[in-house]
């Protein structure tokens, strides 16, 4: 412990310093997705190959079809220590619109608020801001002696464009990136005050369906009421897909999906989420998922079935009475626990395919899918970070859900064989990806504190 104050006291010390390293990345213009800033996307790349560098570690540009990958290893001197895989990136949403900037996107500061002091600069909390606390947290063992695990570190330069030359980079540098554990800064807390460590994260089976009906658009003056009509058809299947109580309905489909652990419910009950308040923020006033669950159970850790756009007939200005030839759909399956993507797939399939009338024929697309993952709530790992966050913020970490998919975790998991702890500090109100994106100095600054804890509780 005594080594670990030390730790922390350096982190304390060089905020001032770290604030001034943190405005140098944030002024680098590394938007990844206009070919114009692809010169500033190599200069971040590079400003983070020496800032490694400066800290011992072995550190290279690796260069890819795209904007360049940064790794870097530091090694700790003491034998059989963890080795952790620490993931971020360095690219950024354009600023556009501009003229909502209170003042250049590029140019950070620091800001007044009723909160406390505030960073403000594009890319600030997503995620130059969130990747430092790892660095400086790096740097503070570095100045006062060793680092307590082997750290490995992997910054791209194109999360914010799908991240396409990621997964053969990391299937050609397999070896090189394989650790114990992945530590993932680009998630965020429960609240200004509470920290978090998102332990689940959904999957997605998406699919398209078309239902072919006549061999062209009919006259619904000559063919209605005789001919079938492949919308009706349609939104019977898909008024099919769920029960009165808000359950899916396809064959099998909860194979797989656990009831939360009850002490992990009972701390999602005692944050008391304001449900009504985040419906009425975007004009809804009603519940209308699984009866008898929670709204942060549904988004978290319960399955889905949506349907995200219906195409059929004349969708022009006016009137045209027609029965169209077709009509589609598209899909999607948020998955959870270890329900099997291929599975669910088939039973929707089957599913169409059994509430199809004569003369009509069903064509499927696929658009991709992938598992859930999750962190075990009996992990080892997961208790000594809970254990580092809470003596950090004198609160237990919230043990949150992500109702979307991370691929890049995804990817950990399926091509490394790897686990992610996902720890961040970011909060709801950063603007990220919205002009004026800032992040709270108290992140950055207990941030940092926050991973040296980390590092430390993981070491044995």
């Amino acid at each position: 412990m005594a080594a670990l104050e030390k730790v922390l006291a350096k982190i304390d010390a060089n905020l001032e310093p770290a604030l001034g390293r943190l405005f140098k990345l944030i002024e680098i213009k590394s938007v990844s997705t206009d070919p114009a800033y692809a010169g500033d996307c190599a200069k971040a790349a590079q400003w983070l190959v020496d800032e490694f560098k400066s800290l011992g570690f072995e550190a290279s540009l690796r260069e890819t079809a795209g904007h360049p990958m940064v790794v870097a290893r530091g090694k700790a001197s003491r034998p059989d220590v963890p080795h952790v895989l620490f993931y971020g990136h360095y690219d950024v949403q354009p600023p556009d619109p501009l003229e909502l900037w209170e003042t250049p996107p590029f140019e950070p500061r620091l800001a007044e608020a009723a909160t406390g002091k505030q960073i403000v600069g594009r890319g600030v909390a997503d995620d130059k801001g969130q990747l430092m606390t790892f660095v400086e947290a790096c740097r503070a063992f570095k100045e006062t002696g060793d680092l307590p695990c082997e750290i490995s570190v992997l910054i791209e330069g194109e999360e914010e464009t799908g991240s396409p030359s990621l997964p053969a980079f990391l299937a050609s540098n397999k070896d090189e990136l394989k650790a114990d554990m992945a530590l993932v800064c680009d998630t965020g807390m429960w609240d200004r005050a509470t920290p978090a460590i998102t332990v689940m994260l959904r999957g997605l089976v998406l699919e398209e369906v078309v239902i072919h009906g006549a061999n062209r658009d009919l006259h619904s003056g000559i063919f209605g009421g005789a001919a079938i009509n492949p919308i009706r058809v349609l939104a019977r299947i898909i008024a099919d897909l769920h029960d009165p109580q808000g359950r899916i309905t396809l064959h099998g489909f909860y194979d797989g999906v656990a009831e939360l652990p009850e002490a992990v419910a009972e701390q999602w009950r005692g944050l008391r989420y304001r449900e009504a308040a985040f419906l009425k923020e975007v004009g809804l006033s009603v519940c209308a998922g699984e009866e008898g669950r929670g709204v942060l159970e549904m988004v978290w850790a319960r399955p889905t079935c949506d349907v995200n756009g219906i195409i059929g007939g004349y969708t022009g200005q006016g009137s045209k009475t027609v029965l169209p030839a077709e009509a589609r759909a598209k899909f999607s399956f948020r998955l959870v626990g270890s329900q099997d993507p291929d599975k669910i797939a088939a039973a929707f399939r089957a599913f169409v395919q059994e509430r199809l009338p004569a003369d009509c024929r069903a064509e499927f697309i696929s658009h991709g899918a992938s598992r859930a993952l999750q962190l075990p709530f009996s992990s080892e790992v997961l208790s000594r970070a809970s254990r580092a966050l809470q003596a950090e913020w004198g609160k237990d970490p919230v043990l949150a859900g992500c109702g979307g998919s991370i691929p890049i975790i995804g990817a950990f998991k399926q091509d490394l064989g790897m686990d992610s702890l996902m720890i961040g500090f970011g909060l709801e109100d950063d603007r990220v990806h919205s002009p004026n994106e800032k992040y709270e100095l108290s992140s950055f600054h207990k941030g940092a504190r926050s991973w040296a804890r980390v590092l430390n509780a993981l070491a044995p």
